[in-house]
Order: C-alpha cells, then structure tokens, then sequence
C-alpha cells in the first residue's frame, strides 16, 4: 500500500479541504471513462479513492500516522478497527461526490433556459442540453462486457442483497451486496466503458414545455431525467428555472406589460390616434385631449396571459412629452402667440408646483 499522502500529493499536516480537492482532482484525471485506452486507469483510481478513505476519516488518519500501512493489516496494529469499502460501489460513491451530489441523494439536477417575452407569452418548447450520470450504454448496467460469461455472485448467493448486524441493534439490516452491486451476478470481464459499475456520464437533452404567461424564476420539472445515482434506484428529476429576456419595449409587471410612448405636444393637448406596439403587432391607441406627461393609458388584454384565472392583463402606455430641439423662425413665433393666448392660465402640474413653492417660501 501506497503512503495515501503521497498519492493525493499531500503534505502530513493537510486540511480536510484540501484532501477534499485533491482527491477530485485525481479522481477525474484517473477516472476509466476519461481513460478508456489505458487498463491501468481502474487501478489509479480505485489507489485514489483508497487514499482519500485513509485521509478523511480521522480515525484511518489517525491510524496510518501512528501504525503506518499495518495498522491495515489483519491482526496489525489498530487494524481491526478499521476497514475499506473497496468495492466499486464505495469508488462510485465517492467519485459521485467528486461529480458534484452525496450518495443517498435523489440525484437531482437543476439547469436554466433562456426564453424571449414573445415565448414566455406564447409557450413553446425548448431543448435543454446536459450531462447526467446514467446507466452504461454498452452493457445496459449489467457491468460486463457484452458476450462476457457472468457468475452468481458467491458473496451474496446471487440474491444481490446481504443481511448485516450493526452496532447494538438487535435486528439485521440488508442492503445492496456492494461486490456485484445488487445484481447477483458477476461478469468474467468489466465493461471497458464503465469498467464494470454499470453508470457512466452521459450527454443527454430534454424537452421541456414552457406554458403560456411563465415568469422569471418559475421551473419545470422533468420527472427521472436526472442522475441515477444506483442501479437499484429510478433517476433523479431535472428542473429547469425559467429565465425571461429583457425586451426593447416592454417591462413586466405581474399579468401586465409596461411601455413608453412619446408625444408631441400638440398631439397630447388636442388628443390624437397613435401607433402602439404590442405583442400581437400594432395598434391604434386614442390619445385622450389635455393628457399629461407622465399619464398611464390602458390597452386592455394586451398584457401576459394570467396563469391562474385565465385572459390577459393588460397594457399600460406611459406618456412621455417630446419638446422639439431645433425651432424655425415661424415655430418660434407661433410658439410664442401661443404662449400669449394661454396666459396667466396655469396648467395641472404648473399650479401644484406653484402651491408647493409658495408653501415653502411662505
């Protein structure tokens, strides 16, 4: 046996964390599924996984600091008390960790899809592009190579599952047998895919069904499209988080789309007929007489389709007051005849100004 502090290529005194990073490091480097020319790939990995199950659990650590590789040995130093998971399915275990979920999770996986406000409002369908751990394209999770001869397991009598004490409990326990990973049967050759676990990385896609009115933030679920993280057990679920683009006119709020339009001054006083998008492509939006800068006009049913009772909302014009920059002479002058007309008579949002200041200097 290997110094597992040489293997990681760790000093003696080396933090957790730092165990922790080597091993993925090396796990994913030695990984079969990155080596799959080299047969001595599966023995550099199970030396890494075999290394990190020495050094981060303090009482192997402890072990190998004070006995060395006998505390290891049967009937050496504090050997029996200590013991590996040197099965596949403590490798995989660990190498699940190192891939980014703990044994014992459901093996979920969360992804994002962009959609335009033009989708989100429709519906669509999108493709979501992945990568899962699932069951090994070339032996179907059998863990052998196809045409291998297989044998009953003799660890678990070809049941696929063993009874173990634990502890003080006065009943046994069963789980999983971890030499032929539950499936009874053993193969005289691993597959050289998966190098006999029956999983492997795999890149997959999914189509997901985006409804009509879906808002930022919001997810779908695709049930058993995650990572199987056992044979034994069914897939995770892939949930996809929702993430609607930005748009050049309009802003969401709630059901309801937001946009500016501007007005000439003329239009806003006399009242006028303006082209408004929407997204069902324009339309004719009456500018009532005396509108205000600032004023909110209503389209309605012209918003998001509301995903709970059902219809649109709608949409809200905000005013906005265009003031010409370049002037003829003749402009100018009609301006001014029209400034004479008007007055001493103040406007709406001139006489709340005038009050206010006349409060505040009187």
């Amino acid at each position: 046996m290997r110094d597992p502090y040489q293997v990681l290529g760790l000093d003696r005194g080396a933090p957790e964390g730092e165990v922790r990073s080597a091993f993925r490091r090396l796990a994913a480097q030695h990984h079969p599924d990155r080596n799959p020319n080299d047969p001595a790939a599966i023995d550099r990995f199970k030396e890494v996984n075999q290394a990190y199950q020495i050094l981060e659990d303090p009482e192997k650590r402890a072990a190998w600091d004070r006995y060395g590789e006998a505390a290891f040995q049967p009937g050496g130093g504090a050997g029996k008390h200590v013991h590996f998971d040197m099965s596949f399915d403590g490798i995989f275990g660990d190498i699940l960790g190192a891939f980014g979920f703990r044994t014992g999770e459901r093996g979920d996986i969360k992804q994002s899809v962009k959609v335009s406000l033009e989708e989100a409002a429709r519906g669509c369908e999108k493709t979501v592009h992945y990568e899962c751990t699932d069951i090994c394209d070339r032996c179907t999770g059998s863990g052998g190579e196809p045409g291998t001869e297989v044998s009953s397991c003799s660890a678990c009598s070809g049941s696929g599952r063993v009874r173990f004490r634990q502890g003080m409990l006065p009943f046994a326990v069963e789980r999983p047998c971890s030499s032929c990973r539950g499936r009874g049967r053993i193969p005289a050759t691993p597959c050289t895919r998966c190098s006999g676990a029956g999983l492997v990385k795999r890149k997959k896609k999914a189509e997901v069904s985006i409804p009509p009115g879906a808002d930022s933030g919001s997810s779908r679920v695709v049930a058993e499209a995650g990572h199987r993280t056992s044979l034994e057990r069914p897939a995770g679920d892939l949930e996809v988080t929702i993430e609607v683009e930005s748009h050049p006119f309009f802003e969401r709020s709630g059901d309801d789309l937001v946009c500016e339009v501007p007005l000439s001054f003329a239009q806003a006083a006399l009242g006028s007929e303006v082209d408004v998008p929407t997204l069902d492509g324009k339309v004719k939006m009456r500018v009532p007489q005396a509108t205000q800068p600032g004023n909110v006009l209503r389209i309605k049913g012209k918003g998001m389709p509301r995903r709970i009772r059902g219809g649109r909302g709608d949409q809200l014009v905000e005013v906005k007051l265009e003031v010409p920059t370049h002037l003829s002479d003749r402009a100018r002058e009609l301006i001014e005849e029209l400034a004479s007309e008007l007055g001493e008579d103040v406007q709406p949002q001139q006489r709340t100004f005038v009050e206010k200041l006349k409060s505040w200097f009187g």
